[in-house]
């Protein structure tokens, strides 16, 4: 149950991708990701010289023979890396898929060499009219996220109820959909509304493989779905977890603060203090709403299973009803 086109292209057992997250996405979380039967996505952001990029993908194929995947970033950064060299490492160390995300699709001519290399590509968006540019470049696979999404959310405010059908429609390659997947139920309905696979971020930070702070996972256990919030609008819109660099971001971005002003205070430095020093209200977390729903900390592996399973029995139940 579940094979879908994306299942067959990427060569997975379930339809399920992680989300890339920049600083936590890392080889040891992705090889899990990957080895509890979904693909998981190696933040090359992360890495800033091609050394320390090569040995993370040696780090991953050491730990899973499993297919994943490699995230090229295309948002605005403050150490920026060369995407086109980068692309020539994953294709000396043999990657198959590579990812890319941002206010705007890869240039032609690093689409041209996706293909030329025999990649699969993906690309994520937040909206129909960036879903078809991309198809029309080339793109193997499309993924979109609607509004309850932790992260980039784009500026249209659409949620994945009615984001996904909407591109689904318009596409002739597969999609994969996203925002508020946390379990079953959320899983089967993404998938019922067109999507051929889901992407699922939120949920993958409260499990035992991911690598950020014990008190960071259980404050976030203790989160419902009003402790989230969208800042950042004037260079991009995401959404985040409620805490005081959250708050300190949206107020100074009020009084008109410039992308550099706002940056200081969502750094991935800050961030990675948050995440792994568990200072919890040091830096910004990207965070969907789909938090309120989680309420342990499985690993990834259990997670994966048990939200398969449950999505069977729905479908059981429902085709019994």
């Amino acid at each position: 149950m579940f094979k879908t086109r994306v299942t067959q292209i990427l060569g997975i057992k379930y339809p399920i991708v992680g989300g890339t997250m920049a600083s936590i996405s890392n080889a040891d979380f992705v090889a899990a990701i990957s080895e509890a039967g979904g693909i998981g996505v190696l933040s090359s952001i992360m890495y800033q010289t091609k050394d320390e990029f090569a040995a993370a993908l040696d780090r991953v194929k050491k730990l899973t023979d499993k297919p994943f995947a490699v995230n090229l970033n295309f948002f605005p950064a403050r150490f920026p890396v060369s995407q086109s060299e980068y692309t020539e490492v994953m294709a000396q160390k043999g990657v198959k898929v590579v990812e890319t995300s941002g206010h705007t699709a890869p240039p032609p001519e690093l689409c041209r060499r996706f293909k030329e290399l025999g990649m699969t590509w993906v690309h994520k968006c937040a909206g129909a009219r960036y879903a078809i540019k991309a198809e029309a470049l080339g793109a193997d696979i499309v993924t979109v996220v609607g509004y309850e999404n932790g992260g980039a959310v784009g500026r249209l405010d659409i949620g994945t109820l009615v984001m996904v059908p909407t591109v689904a429609q318009k596409l002739k390659v597969p999609l994969i959909g996203g925002g508020g997947v946390v379990d079953g139920h959320s899983f089967l309905a993404v998938l019922s509304l067109g999507a051929e696979g889901v992407i699922m971020g939120t949920r993958l930070l409260v499990t035992q493989e991911c690598p950020i702070h014990t008190k960071l996972k259980q404050a976030l256990l203790n989160a419902t779905e009003l402790d989230t919030m969208v800042i950042m609008r004037t260079v991009g819109a995401h959404r985040v977890w409620k805490n005081g660099a959250a708050r300190k971001c949206d107020e100074i971005e009020a009084t008109g603060a410039d992308f550099e002003q706002i940056l200081n205070i969502a750094s991935g430095e800050n961030s990675r203090r948050t995440y792994y020093e568990g200072d919890l209200d040091r830096g910004v977390l990207p965070c969907g709403q789909g938090i309120g729903q989680v309420h342990d900390i499985p690993t990834v592996k259990q997670l994966f299973d048990g939200m398969v399973k449950q999505a069977s029995d729905i479908v059981t139940k429902l085709a019994k009803s």
